[in-house]
């Protein structure tokens, strides 16, 4: 009997820890709270409400082939090589492109002819005609091109280094790099602020268009990013360039920051003079432009990328971008958990990167079962199959808290969860209607 007594007090304070635990995670009020209809309704997940895009580059949002075929009618884009084509070589030797000013075109006409004269620029457009027929002719180079700026298997599970693709929802901060803009002249003349204005002209024309297809979108911003190999120097003068820009257009400058890889570029720690004079200059303009780090995009453990979390956190940023090695860091996990700094998780690019070897080794359940704030970058529903407890709530979770954490102002992220909300309701009703 006493056996049997001890048995039960165990096995009460078991549920009792597990219960604790659990409490912990990110999603437990959806999850404890969760209706009747939900729970039936869990393994429905392909119409739910995708909440916002924190986490996406522009360079990298565009369908290749809609690229390429834009790119075609522009004379002023040209195209060279570096290195002779030969069949072999198709998959490696990659194209590089620039517009060129009109005094600058080139008259050559083909890559693939034997008197091509490697590193000299071709019109594109010619380039594409003259497609020599061993490679594939006008189609096999539109199969190279493309070819060359989409992610394929031997790169995304070898040893090389590939870019992610990013999609959209129904609210966006995408990352734009303040370099330069070249016209239809190829000319670099096209000023920054002319960036914005185009930007906000096209989603105020996509908030049209999907209002009257009864689609929501609550709009789109940007956040001002430069490269992490200029200098403490050269960046005062895009930190000026950016509060100059959330002046004239506040509505759509979300926040700053430096992008390139971690493991080869400069750490923050670098720059930390003048972003700590950039949070007083922002004072003095009467601004405020968070700081949203990429930081921990790596395997290493106290390398420069890996202590760029120490810096983001210290420098006082909104989200982490990646934070992949964030699990390795108790303390930084309670301070993200506390201060509700919220991690853009995105496995889909950290598995083509091969900081994890698969979906089911990522560390997101890491840090929804410690409470971190999370918003899921990725449409990829495999990642959410390594938990049993990991269902619709926390689906829901990650959902609304990408609108909870983006750089949206007060009152419309008041509507914008609104509209989340009761596109959740609507979601949960259609599987019931359809699926019961």
């Amino acid at each position: 009997m006493a056996s049997l007594i001890a048995l039960a007090q165990y096995k009460s304070q078991r549920a009792a820890l597990i219960a604790e635990d659990r409490s912990h995670r990110r999603e437990f009020r959806r999850t404890n709270l969760r209706s009747e209809h939900e729970i039936e309704a869990d393994s429905i997940m392909t119409k739910m409400p995708k909440g916002a895009l924190l986490h996406a580059h522009l360079d990298a949002t565009v369908n290749a082939e809609f690229l390429l075929q834009l790119a075609m009618k522009q004379p002023a884009i040209h195209v060279r090589l570096n290195e002779a084509l030969t069949p072999a070589s198709l998959s490696t030797n990659l194209p590089q492109f620039k517009p060129l000013p009109e005094a600058e075109f080139s008259s050559l006409a083909s890559l693939t002819d034997a008197s091509y004269p490697l590193g000299s620029w071709v019109p594109l457009q010619a380039a594409r005609a003259s497609f020599a027929p061993e490679f594939g002719g006008p189609e096999g180079f539109d199969k190279w091109v493309i070819g060359s700026m989409m992610i394929n298997p031997s790169e995304a599970y070898g040893t090389h280094n590939t870019v992610a693709k990013s999609t959209t929802a129904f609210f966006i901060d995408a990352d734009a790099d303040f370099r330069f803009l070249v016209g239809a002249d190829g000319q670099d003349n096209i000023p920054h602020r002319e960036w914005l204005v185009m930007f906000d002209r096209v989603s105020r024309e996509v908030k049209v268009e999907m209002t009257q297809q009864g689609r929501d979108f609550i709009g789109a911003r940007i956040i001002y990013t430069t490269l992490r190999f200029i200098t403490p120097e050269e960046l005062e003068w895009y930190l000026e360039d950016c509060i100059a820009l959330k002046k004239e257009f506040p509505h759509l400058i979300a926040g700053f920051d430096l992008v390139g890889n971690e493991n080869a570029l400069k750490p923050l720690i670098d720059y930390a003079e003048p972003l700590l004079h950039f949070r007083e200059k922002q004072k003095e303009a009467g601004v405020n432009i968070p700081f949203i780090f990429h930081a921990g995009e790596t395997l290493g453990d106290g390398t420069e990328a890996d202590i760029n979390l120490y810096d983001a956190i210290l420098l006082g940023t909104k989200r982490i971008g990646h934070g992949f090695s964030l699990v390795k860091h108790p303390k930084l996990i309670k301070t993200c958990r506390e201060k509700g700094i919220a991690v853009e998780v995105c496995p889909i690019s950290n598995e083509i990167l091969r900081l994890t070897s698969s979906m089911l080794m990522h560390p997101l359940p890491v840090l929804l079962n410690n409470g971190v704030p999370v918003a899921l970058c990725s449409d990829d529903p495999s990642v959410l199959a390594a938990s049993e407890v990991n269902g619709l709530s926390t689906l829901g979770t990650l959902a609304r808290d990408s609108i909870e954490f983006s750089t949206l102002n007060a009152e419309d992220k008041k509507d914008a969860i609104a509209v989340f909300e009761r596109q959740w309701n609507e979601y949960i009703e259609y599987i019931l209607k359809h699926w019961k």
